[in-house]
Parts: C-alpha cells; sequence; structure tokens
C-alpha cells in the first residue's frame, strides 16, 4: 500500500528539476534538456542580477546570454547533478560565472538562445528600486518570473474555454477584493450576474494557485524543497511592499 507521504514524493517525479536530478539515470538526455529550459525560462531573474551589479543595458544583455549558453553546454558535459534547488542553483552558478573570465567568453556562439525576451530592461526599470541588491533583485524577479508564468498559463486557460472576456475583467481583482458596487459595474459589461463573478474569480484565485504551485514544482524536486521556495516568494515579494 502507498503511504500518503509516498505519493507527494512521486507527484515531483517528473518535473523538469526532479528529471535533472536524476542524471545518472537512463533519462539523462531528458534530464539537460529539462535544464536548458528551466534557464531559458529565467532570463529575466539573471538579467536583473548582472543589471544591478552596474552593468549597462547592452553588456548586460550579451552577459546574460553568454552565461546561459555557458550554463547550458556545462551541464549537458558535466553528469554530476545538482543537489540544491534550481533557484538556488542557478544564482550560485551566475555567482561563479561573474567571479571568472566571462569577458573572454562574451563572443561565444549563443544561437541556441534565440532572441533576447523584448521587456528585459522596461521589467527591470519597472519593478526594482536603483537601491536593491544584485541577490534581492534576482530572487524578487524570480518569484515575479513564477507570477508571469502562472498569468500566462491562466489567460491561455481563459482563452481555450472561451472565457477570455470574463478574465480580463477579473485579472485585477486575482490579488485584491472589487469596491463596493464594482460586481454589479462588471456584471452590466459582461452581460451576467454578479454573484456569478463572485463564484468566477473564487474559481479563478484557485486556479491561479494551483498554476503557480506547479511552476515552482518544476524547480524543485521534494514537498519539503516546494515549502521552502514558497516561503521564499513570499518573502521576496513581501520585501517591497
Amino acid at each position: 500500500m502507498i503511504s500518503a507521504s509516498d505519493r507527494k514524493h512521486e507527484d515531483f517525479a517528473t518535473t523538469r528539476w526532479s528529471l535533472v536530478r536524476q542524471l545518472d539515470s537512463p533519462r539523462a538526455s531528458d534530464a539537460r534538456n529539462a535544464l536548458a529550459e528551466l534557464a531559458l525560462h529565467y532570463w529575466y531573474p539573471i538579467y536583473a542580477y548582472v543589471r544591478q551589479c552596474g552593468h549597462a543595458p547592452a553588456a548586460a544583455q550579451d552577459i546574460t546570454r553568454t552565461f546561459l549558453q555557458q550554463l547550458i553546454r556545462q551541464f549537458r558535459a558535466d553528469p554530476t547533478p545538482p543537489r540544491s534547488q534550481f533557484r538556488a542553483y542557478l544564482l550560485a552558478r551566475l555567482h561563479a560565472f561573474l567571479a571568472g573570465p566571462w569577458h573572454e567568453l562574451i563572443d561565444a556562439d549563443t544561437s541556441e538562445l534565440g532572441p533576447v525576451p523584448a521587456d528585459l530592461e522596461e521589467r527591470t526599470r519597472r519593478e526594482h528600486a536603483e537601491s536593491e541588491s544584485p541577490e534581492q533583485a534576482y530572487q524578487r524577479s524570480f518569484a515575479l518570473a513564477m507570477l508571469a508564468g502562472g498569468f500566462k498559463r491562466l489567460r491561455k486557460e481563459a482563452v481555450q474555454t472561451g472565457h477570455l472576456d470574463m478574465y480580463e475583467a477579473l485579472e485585477p481583482y486575482l490579488a485584491r477584493d472589487p469596491a463596493p458596487g464594482q460586481y454589479q459595474e462588471l456584471a452590466q459589461r459582461l452581460g451576467s450576474r454578479p454573484l456569478a463573478l463572485v463564484v468566477a474569480l473564487k474559481r479563478l484565485r484557485q486556479r491561479f494557485r494551483e498554476l503557480i504551485a506547479e511552476e515552482l514544482a518544476d524547480t524543485v524536486a521534494t514537498p519539503e524543497e516546494m515549502l521552502t521556495e514558497q516561503r521564499a516568494m513570499l518573502a521576496a515579494l513581501d520585501a517591497r511592499r
């Protein structure tokens, strides 16, 4: 008979970071591909860290691209599985990269990475204060990347189910309650009933929490690590309130 604890651990068996942690298995190629996908998903925290170190936007883009390319190549060549959560692992590798002769690697071929995300600099200026340390910027950016992933997936689901109009109307209230009278205004605009919107918002919030948990799960390998990452995410977001 499988215990509840065993089932919890089984839930993490197919996440991307779990694959990475199983490099000694026959699925090593899947694990390496999983790391590449994870790394490319987190351009923003890396770029934010490098910018807060004082590098200009163009230089920060070059450093970020080169770091990601070197990270992917090194991981594919190194059979030693990491033993930390992805967030901590990525930051440790970034520290090591910037402490080394990274200037000599800037011209390396990074075509495998694809184009630089267009909004990196805009997001960094909007979401970070000049007084933030590089590590604070990284931790906050990592948390914001998780939220962005949840929003993107929630919107995609709304499109697929034909509820985009309702989603766009309710999205501003995922983190705060509507003001008095706003349910009535939204219901009139959408041709719905206020009570239906109350129920829809409750379901959206629940689904959003589930999607954020899935985003986090891809960066850990055990339920215990999940709890650690949830606390770290909340701490990083609360630091600016």
